[in-house]
């Protein structure tokens, strides 16, 4: 084999040698995403619960379900809210047993003897009866969503309105150490700053429906588990995690974000 031949045959091995090296070390390594994605074969969980998707914190799935986070470690028997798993499956919504009280039906024993009503009779008291079920119920019946009626939280204008795909809430404009009050009564379920893009934020829930979220606060004046009134000073404004002073206020309602302003006065 001449020089030039050997030359050309040498040089295309080690091109092919070093093409599939190079084809090895781009090739990355497969990942699996567990976290319900696309081609996940993973069934789908009862009401109540949540499976756990990458990227989650327990204060953010609390906040989202309308719960307090210390609630949800207390009913998954969580001892670190910062070690939980990609789909693990916890409750979000206490159980049936934990709302209902257990209630005590006194039975009437029957009398030995039974009085004769007229068929008359009998039918006055059917209409009777029929009409006053009626009027107990529309007395009774709340109307369709009469909500909760909320204070202002502080007292700036209005410089960012909600858009539930890019601002989850109302921005309000002030000065640094304006007074933040709360929107109605309730307990604040958190106090800190470990939600991101939040800064110094409270949250507080009313009742089982509503919770009412205040951010970027420069100092908080109540702690987790305290009871707050309506008008409560609870909060200084400030700009924690935010590019100006101001208040972030979000109301949700089953952990999903409403317009405040459908609230407000």
């Amino acid at each position: 084999m001449n020089f030039p031949r050997l030359l050309i045959v040498s040089l295309a091995i080690s091109t092919v040698v070093f093409q599939s090296g190079c084809a090895t070390r781009s090739t990355p390594a497969p990942v699996v995403d567990r976290s319900g994605g696309k081609g996940a074969s993973l069934e789908p969980v009862q009401a109540g619960f949540y499976r756990i998707k990458r990227g989650d914190t327990l204060l953010r799935i609390a906040l989202d379900h309308g719960q307090s986070h210390r609630d949800i470690a207390e009913w998954n028997n969580i001892a670190d809210m910062n070690q939980i798993e990609v789909d693990q499956v916890i409750r979000v919504a206490p159980s049936a047993k934990a709302m209902t009280s257990k209630v005590e039906v006194k039975q009437e024993k029957p009398s030995a003897a039974k009085d004769v009503v007229k068929p008359s009779d009998k039918m006055k008291d059917e209409k009777l009866a029929k009409n006053e079920a009626k009027a107990d119920k529309s007395n009774n019946e709340p109307a369709a969503d009469a909500g909760i009626k909320l204070s202002w939280p502080s007292k700036g204008n209005v410089i960012d309105r909600f858009d539930e795909g890019k601002n989850k809430g109302i921005g309000i404009s002030g000065k640094s150490g304006d007074p933040i009050q709360a929107a109605a009564d309730g307990k604040v379920v958190y106090a800190g700053n470990s939600l991101r893009g939040y800064g110094n934020l409270l949250i507080v829930k009313h009742d089982n429906t509503y919770l009412t979220a205040y951010a970027h606060n420069k100092t908080l004046l109540v702690k987790e588990g305290d009871t707050v009134k309506k008008a409560q000073k609870i909060a200084e404004m400030g700009n924690t995690d935010a590019d100006q002073v101001k208040l972030h206020f979000e109301v949700r309602k089953h952990g999903k974000p409403v317009d405040p302003m459908s609230y407000l006065p």
